[in-house]
């Protein structure tokens, strides 16, 4: 099956499409990306992932067209940035 796999950083976007068989986890297709390799500082212990922007378990089986993103750490408090629009 064919899906993607994302993840950016201030400096870096990545996205790549490859083909995982049916069966497949999200932290399979994050293993056989190579992005770990890429990007030493991702811990998938502390680090969320999801798909199509909603949070999934590495352990959650994968289907056609799925776009499997890796979100950084939020390194401000929402609550004490100052909104943009106002």
């Amino acid at each position: 099956m064919n899906i993607g796999v994302a993840y950016v950083t201030p400096t870096h976007k990545v996205w790549m499409r490859m083909d995982m068989p049916s069966g497949s986890t999200v932290e399979d297709a994050i293993n056989r990306s190579g992005i770990l390799n890429q990007f030493p500082e991702i811990d998938l212990e502390l680090q969320k992932v999801g798909i199509f922007g909603r949070i999934s378990k590495l352990n959650k089986a994968l289907e056609e067209g799925d776009r499997v993103e890796i979100y950084r750490p939020i390194t401000a408090d929402p609550d004490l940035v100052e909104r943009k629009d106002q």
